[in-house]
């Protein structure tokens, strides 16, 4: 059975005492994408995070069929480990090998697995984030601005691997300042739907 994706009805989002956006409704179903797009400070990651279940809405619900993985600015990797030692510890906890090798191959840090975390640059430490994301093996992503401190061949890689979770039926919901190369991604504007 395949999964059927995200959907939020009447969503309101507030922070502290400010209201940043709703009502609104979405629906992301299997191979689809969404991208959410607003200035700073409108609310995009506390959507997202709302959708991962890490932040309770001021109204409305939040319908989640299948696995979800977050890539956020925080990188949950020990900055004192090796890179290779870092990502095995989240392995171990999520099930296993899954073409590691391969992976960091194509992540362009098999060269780096005993680098400590602390080392990498930035555009380094985005590509062991979506390690991380790629190795949940969750269903659909949640990604919080996902070419930040990317060059054009980071960029295109992170486009492959999105298309790629779509066509294995993920759902994915993608907040960025920047253009991404989506096949037919509704688009979200927070200023659309003001509180």
């Amino acid at each position: 059975m395949q999964a059927s994706g995200l959907s939020a009805t009447d969503l309101v989002c507030r922070r502290g005492d400010r209201l940043l956006w709703g009502p609104l409704d979405l629906a992301v179903g299997p191979g689809e994408a969404l991208h959410l797009t607003g200035p700073n400070g409108i609310g995009k990651t506390s959507l997202l995070r709302i959708l991962a279940g890490l932040l309770r809405p001021f109204a409305g619900t939040v319908r989640r069929d299948g696995s979800l993985a977050l890539l956020d600015g925080q990188l949950a990797l020990d900055e004192h480990l090796p890179l290779g030692a870092a990502l095995g510890f989240w392995r171990r906890i999520d099930a296993g090998d899954r073409g590691d090798a391969m992976l960091l191959e194509r992540l362009g840090l098999a060269d780096l697995v005993e680098v400590p975390v602390r080392y990498l640059s930035t555009g380094q430490r985005k590509r062991a984030a979506l390690a991380r994301l790629i190795g949940q093996g969750a269903q659909h992503w949640l990604l919080d601005e996902p070419l930040n401190g990317l060059d054009t061949g980071g960029v295109a890689l992170v486009e492959a691997l999105i298309a790629e979770r779509r066509a294995g039926g993920g759902a994915v919901v993608i907040a960025s300042h920047q253009p991404v190369t989506l096949s037919d991604a509704a688009v979200l504007d927070l200023r659309d739907y003001p509180a």
